[in-house]
């Protein structure tokens, strides 16, 4: 096993697990992206390893960026996010809680997600007044249509497990204690085949999507900018602080 700051690594058998270690809530910064996106291209560029599954520790997959941090979130980890969207293998992401905000933009980095009953997604920009990031807004209508994805980005709404595999988020639905075995089997499973025809059939099916993200998140980061800079988006961030709901203007 070898160490990184904040993030584990660990080869089992030809499949890479990549874990994140900010227990309990796994909030990331543009260091975590930018280390993240190291060690997913210098699994590219090692032949033995042909999957990749993404795990965290603590409670939560990822909540997001910090919005506790001095100045907030930073517009750099877009461009940092966007070398993990460049990854040619296979990545399996294994959700044991929830993936909010920023956090469900990198649950969809992933191609599979192998999820817990315990595990909940949440674009929850609204509620904090600003405009969806990390490529949701190309990446989750992609996925699930856009008419479920504009219910949870209009409404911030949070959904578990069994509502996310029944609209096809989540890909295969385990008990807590056996979910990063079932995302290593995944992964395994990949790994059985031949190598250059996954990384051609993948790169086939997600042609253009690193472009496509790369614009999207300039539209994104341009629109957080300025909302950030209302009423109503200090009013959400507290909100979400104190657990209650937002009281808006508006303005």
């Amino acid at each position: 096993m070898h160490e990184y700051s904040d993030v584990g690594f660990e080869i089992v058998g030809n499949v890479a697990v990549v874990e994140m270690r900010r227990p309990p809530h796994n909030f990331f910064d543009v260091e975590l992206m930018n280390t993240l996106a190291r060690i997913f291209e210098d699994i590219d560029h090692d032949v033995s390893l042909r999957a990749i599954v993404l795990a965290a520790q603590g409670t939560a997959f990822c909540a997001g960026a910090d919005f506790s941090t001095p100045g907030g979130p930073s517009r750099d980890v877009y461009p940092a996010a966007a070398r993990l969207f460049a990854t040619r293998k296979p990545i399996i992401a294994a959700i044991q809680g929830p993936a909010v905000g920023g956090g469900f933009g990198l649950a969809l980095v992933a191609d599979f997600r192998v999820a817990s009953p315990e595990a909940r997604f949440s674009a929850n920009f609204v509620k904090l007044g600003i405009h969806p990031g990390f490529g949701l807004t190309h990446t989750l209508p992609r996925l699930i249509g856009v008419q479920k994805a504009s219910l949870l980005m209009y409404t911030g709404r949070r959904i578990n497990g069994e509502q996310a595999l029944a609209w096809g988020l989540v890909d295969e639905l385990v008990d807590q204690s056996e979910l990063r075995a079932g995302a290593l089997k995944l992964a395994g499973e990949i790994a059985e085949a031949a190598p250059l025809a996954v990384i051609s059939t993948r790169a086939t099916l997600r042609h253009g999507i690193v472009d496509a993200y790369r614009t999207q998140v300039q539209h994104e980061s341009d629109e957080q900018t300025k909302l950030l800079a209302t009423a109503d988006a200090r009013e959400g961030v507290a909100a979400v602080a104190e657990r209650r709901p937002g009281r808006f203007i508006g303005a």
